[in-house]
């Protein structure tokens, strides 16, 4: 009998409601099982919806509930064990909702709460396609808000289990709590494992009658007329009669309804919030995203996907007797063979394709990218051993996977084109980025893998078969779909034929299929290798920098001294704050990733060696990295879309430099402002007085005059400017012979002369000779390194 309306709050839930503020959380769940053990249906019944809000929150994610997405047993072990052990599968919890079951009470869930293409079906008269929905839509009374869902307990508490993972927003403490160990994900764990098991049988329901069970709830009733939801009769007797059993059917069959309830509902509630069309309409840039999937959101749908395919290859083989099978095989051995297509496949693609182009190119990718991987490699969670080896051979995929790589085809290799357009925008000299290139590289490598796609692919492209209108929309039926096809369906054999339904289904009878192993995709994997080459090139020269930097650093780097001179460039990249054991993981990560794309596509080494002579070309004589792809112009460098690219993705880079007056650069951290101001006082003065006579004196040809150039100018001035990207006219600009006392303003100076004087005052030298020696040296050497190096200035700093 259908449950009446929700009446005024009773004296329990008042009294309920009231522990809540003043009972601590432990002593509350104690009280909460002596009510669900000590009274009858009817006086839970009430209380019911109360209750499931209070611990999952409210749908508008105001209420936050037991905020089970952020209880870890590591922060609030007590907290964590008392909620796990009260929504236990045989806890105090599912003990409520199974005694409300059997008496068939129903409560509303509003459909305004339901994701996108769900909620937009229902409000147009439409009756969904899953069957979840079906016999469920109530239309509201006179006077009444909105369309609901008559839900049974156990659909309602699951609704709102699966639902608070989308509506409940992530809190500042979110953000520091692993998802893998929070509450909600075990539970997740717990509720696939207990009623989608992949040993054995569904658990039955605890009975709460000593010496009683609870009676199964009454079989769904077969399709009503589509004219009691004001819709059309042709379009639900289709979608209708498919999925749902008669009134008439085995008992034994509702051994598994709660089981596919359960995955509806998190497949409904996790992946259906983008249809096929709002997805094409996605592709447009003027289109908001209406939801926008989390970290954590994907990590728990990744382990649905894991468990899905241990449910799946956990069906026990097939009689050679089909007779014998057809009276043999349980409901649930059933299920599991129909679980994945039926259910599962084309929302998961629909998913993962909006997640493929809408994602931050960020390293949080790598929860998307490895559901995606998971869902690639269902004989990872096949129940046999792989054979022990002595070496650590990679795996054959086994040919009977064939059938599923055929009948998925689109997820290998349409999302492996959507990742190289990825790949090729990201800045892979980053370890994150290098790593999930290399897992892809690494699954698609495996031996007999990228042959049985290419099977797929030629048996999609066999010209012979044509699929008329009407039978391409009996394959889109989810009996007929999939790898595990239902021995009540008829049998397919032509493979081909199978391929190319499940390619229409997903996208359609116009889809110009993109071949993986085809040219255009050949190409997209060079310029990734190419790609590869240079982020090699660029992580060495990082490496070598670092080096650089790190074997120069001086006594006083505490005193974050400086040892490169005023005018150096800054070529930084996140790689120096992460270290050099991350670069050489990035080195190895690139390096195998390139072995793999080469297996996968065949790439012969004479492409590979033509890929590094053009990175080499990158480098100059010093091995340093060259000015990004510029043109020369009247008004110096401008940027090619080339060069554009090389610096978005840290390829290439001008150096940073002060191009100006050197004296007039600003006060750097490691010198004393006080003396940068009165030394340029005291240089202004004496240039300015004594110009004409530097003039003369460094315009002779004799020594005098190449020891006076060799203290008064500064000829690299003009060669730094080139590294500009914007010239002006500063190559015309002459400074001219100058002295320059700035140097005396540093710190490291002014503590060398110091230490220079306090080790001098041991040998009893006293000031006036120290200085006089310090000069004397001084002098000897500029007159030695001005035979040598007459441009080189030991007193720019």
């Amino acid at each position: 009998m259908a449950g009446p309306h929700l009446q005024q709050p009773s004296f329990l839930l008042a009294t309920l409601k009231a522990d809540c503020v003043n009972k601590p959380f432990a002593q509350r769940c104690r009280d909460l099982e002596t009510v669900i053990e000590e009274l009858p249906a009817k006086e839970l019944h009430g209380i019911f919806p109360w209750l499931v809000e209070s611990i999952f929150g409210s749908l508008d994610g105001i209420i936050v509930g037991w905020n089970l997405r952020c209880l870890q047993g590591r922060t609030n072990p007590n907290e964590y064990s008392v909620a796990l052990d009260f929504l236990d599968p045989s806890g105090p919890m599912m003990k409520l909702v199974y005694k409300l079951q059997a008496e068939e009470y129903r409560y509303d869930f509003p459909v305004s709460y339901l994701p996108g293409p769900v909620k937009a079906s229902i409000q147009e008269q439409v009756l969904p396609e899953c069957s979840l929905y079906h016999n469920k839509v109530q239309f509201p009374s006179s006077g009444g808000l909105g369309l609901n869902l008559a839900l049974n307990p156990f659909e309602y508490y699951m609704f709102y289990f699966a639902i608070s993972l989308i509506t409940q927003k992530n809190s500042p403490a979110t953000h520091h709590v692993s998802p893998s160990n929070s509450a909600y994900f075990i539970l997740v764990d717990t509720y696939l494992k207990c009623f989608l098991p992949t040993e054995g049988s569904v658990l039955p329901p605890p009975s709460s009658n000593p010496g009683g069970a609870i009676p199964s709830p009454t079989p769904r009733s077969p399709a009503v007329p589509f004219s009691s939801y004001g819709m059309h009769h042709t379009s639900l007797l289709k979608r209708h009669i498919a999925h749902q059993p008669s009134v008439n059917a085995d008992p034994a069959s509702q051994e598994i309804w709660r089981s596919e309830t359960l995955l509806q509902i998190f497949v409904e509630m996790w992946l259906h919030h983008y249809s096929l069309e709002m997805y094409q309409k996605m592709q447009s840039p003027h289109v908001k995203e209406s939801f926008k999937p989390t970290e954590e959101h994907v990590l728990v749908v990744r382990l649905l996907v894991k468990h899905l395919h241990a449910f799946s290859n956990s069906l026990k083989p097939e009689p050679l007797s089909p007779s014998a099978h057809s009276h043999t095989a349980s409901p649930l051995e059933e299920f599991k063979r129909v679980v994945i297509p039926r259910f599962v496949q084309e929302k998961l693609y629909i998913f993962l394709q909006h997640c493929f182009g809408h994602w931050p190119l960020d390293a949080s990718f790598r929860a998307v990218l490895e559901m995606w991987l998971s869902y690639l490699q269902p004989w990872r969670y096949a129940p046999e051993k792989p054979p022990q080896s002595t070496e650590p051979l990679p795996r054959s995929v086994s040919e009977k996977w064939a059938a599923f790589i055929q009948e998925n085809l689109l997820m290998y290799t349409k999302l492996f084109v959507g990742f190289l357009n990825r790949a090729l925008r990201t800045d892979l000299v980053s370890p994150k980025n290098a790593l999930m290139v290399f897992r892809v590289a690494k699954v698609f490598a495996q031996p007999n893998l990228a042959e049985m796609i290419l099977k797929g692919e030629q048996l999609f492209l066999e010209p012979e078969l044509v699929i008329p209108h009407r039978q391409h929309r009996l394959f889109m039926s989810p009996t007929l779909g999939g790898s595990f096809l239902s021995s009540r369906s008829p049998a397919v054999t032509d493979a081909s034929f199978k391929v190319k339904s499940h390619v229409y289904s997903l996208e359609g009878q116009d889809f110009q299929y993109k071949q993986m192993f085809g040219t255009e995709v050949r190409n997209l994997v060079l310029k990734l290798a190419q790609l590869i080459c240079q982020a090699q090139q660029t992580a060495k020269s990082i490496s070598d920098h670092s080096a650089e930097t790190m074997a120069s650093q001086s006594f006083f780097s505490w005193f974050r001294f400086t040892p490169s001179d005023m005018n150096g460039s800054y070529t930084g990249n996140d790689l120096d704050e992460i270290g050099q054991d991350s670069i050489k993981k990035t080195d190895e990560y690139l390096e195998k990733a390139l072995e793999y794309l080469c297996q996968i596509f065949k790439l012969s080494e004479a492409q590979l060696t033509q890929m590094m002579m053009k990175c080499g070309t990158a480098q100059d004589e010093n091995g340093k990295k060259q000015l990004p792809d510029c043109i020369a112009s009247e008004n110096g460098l401008i940027l090619t879309p080339l060069g554009r690219y090389q610096i978005i993705n840290g390829l290439r880079r001008f150096e940073l430099q002060y191009q100006g007056d050197t004296e007039l650069q600003p006060i750097r951290s490691y010198e004393n402002a006080a003396l940068v101001r009165l030394l340029f006082r005291l240089s202004s003065a004496l240039n300015e007085r004594f110009a004409d006579q530097m003039e003369v004196l460094c315009s002779r040809d004799d020594f005098v005059g190449r020891l006076c150039r060799y203290h008064l100018t500064n000829p690299q001035l003009i060669q730094k400017i080139r590294y500009s990207p914007v010239v002006r006219d500063r190559t015309s600009q002459n400074w001219g012979p100058r002295i320059s006392l700035r140097f005396l303003a540093s710190y490291r100076t002014l503590i060398s002369l110091l230490l220079i004087y306090f080790l001098a005052s041991w040998f009893h030298i006293g000031p006036v000779g120290c200085t006089f020696i310090i000069l004397t040296g001084y002098f000897l050497y500029a007159v030695i390194m001005t035979f040598f190096f007459e441009g080189w200035k030991p007193h720019e700093h």
